[in-house]
């Protein structure tokens, strides 16, 4: 595809999930198709019919195994969030009829223990899983979502701080 074509495109919508332990640590999960290092908070598509808080809680349990039960939704951002995938795998994903994806994303504070999480799912995604620090969230992630995260950061950092009793 040229880049004119991919230009063109639409993009998916999505949503993603920063689900943050007791510690303020984020969640992140190494994705099982790639090479390289690439951890990743849980993200998805939307299905037809189904709200964007719908799809983040269905998503968080399908890669995660989290129960919703276990969960409050404390906070979502704003808006959609953006991004473009890089030109070489547009053809690959989605069967090339998007140029990327437009994200809603929620914060979700867990109120599990770590044995709660499960990413042995139907379909797994992450080949394994750890809690990190919010501040090191956009470091780990693949570059072209960089951008992302740092909107998402600074779009939950006030509320990740908090403290839940």
């Amino acid at each position: 595809m040229t880049p004119d074509e991919i230009a063109k495109l639409p993009y998916r919508r999505n949503v993603g999930v920063m689900l943050i332990n007791a510690s303020g640590e984020a969640f992140v999960g190494q994705r099982r198709d790639s090479e390289v290092a690439a951890w990743q908070m849980p993200q998805g598509g939307i299905d037809k019919g189904e709200t964007p808080k719908e799809a983040a809680l269905r998503e968080l349990e399908e890669e995660t195994g989290v129960s919703t039960s276990l969960v409050t939704v404390e906070a979502e951002t704003d808006g959609w969030i953006a991004y473009d995938l890089p030109h070489d795998i547009v053809p690959r994903i989605w069967k090339g009829r998007y140029k990327g994806q437009e994200q809603k994303w929620f914060l979700l504070r867990f109120s599990g223990q770590d044995t709660d999480v499960n990413i042995q799912t139907d379909h797994p995604e992450f080949s394994e899983w750890r809690w990190l620090a919010v501040d090191q969230l956009v470091d780990n992630i693949v570059p072209f979502k960089r951008e992302v995260y740092v909107k998402v950061v600074e779009a939950f950092q006030d509320k990740v701080s908090q403290q839940k009793d």
